[in-house]
């Protein structure tokens, strides 16, 4: 479990095939802290670390990324010099600063514009049919793994939905969604409360 508030930026160092993706993730965390078999999730990713070293603000560590992941996640993610948004699963008694987030991503949204807005950045994001009952003003998304506030939605003819998103100077200085830009793929992730609900009317109706 996570909170989609986000600790670090790593870079991805290599992506080796082995049936799998090994990938090694460079990151100013303290090796100390991340064990063998803890979860991470990495834009939104949870991965699973199989091994780490380094010193404390220059790490790394290691995870295995499976084919599935790869079909359903961003393309271009899984490439070396990629940079990627770091948090650690929450422990007990961690703060829940963001929203509820498992780290499994729902499916993959397309940037379909980026404007500046004052300080701030306005994005609009398009995203499949499946995922529009579970959008709303006001509610939480995660998008590549930082807990945001929906500002608008928009639905469309063919089911499909836009929302839009404004990200402030400290989250853009922060994560990787200062990065983004028109065209791009970004990974989704819907509030889980927002799942259950939508469970609940479907088995009510």
């Amino acid at each position: 479990m996570f909170t989609g508030i986000v600790t670090a930026i790593g870079t991805i160092e290599s992506v080796e095939e082995r049936g799998d993706l090994r990938v090694r993730i460079a990151c100013p965390l303290d090796p100390a802290t991340i064990d063998i078999g803890a979860s991470i999730a990495c834009s939104g990713v949870c991965l699973t670390v199989i091994d780490r070293g380094g010193s404390a603000g220059d790490a790394y560590f290691l995870v295995d990324v499976s084919a599935e992941t790869t079909s359903r996640t961003a393309k271009g993610m899984w490439r070396a010099e990629a940079r990627l948004n770091l948090e650690p699963s929450l422990r007990l008694g961690d703060e829940l600063g963001g929203h509820i987030v498992t780290g499994h991503v729902d499916a993959v949204g397309r940037i379909e514009d980026w404007q500046p807005e004052g300080g701030s950045t306005r994005l609009t994001v398009a995203a499949p049919a499946e995922l529009a009952p579970y959008i709303a003003a006001k509610g939480s998304i995660t998008v590549d793994g930082v807990s945001l506030t929906v500002n608008s939605v928009e639905d469309r003819p063919d089911g499909s939905v836009r929302f839009g998103l404004n990200i402030i100077p400290h989250t853009a200085d922060v994560t990787t969604l200062g990065e983004l830009r028109q065209g791009g793929e970004v990974n989704l992730e819907v509030d889980t409360i927002a799942r259950y609900l939508h469970r609940m009317q479907v088995l009510r109706g």
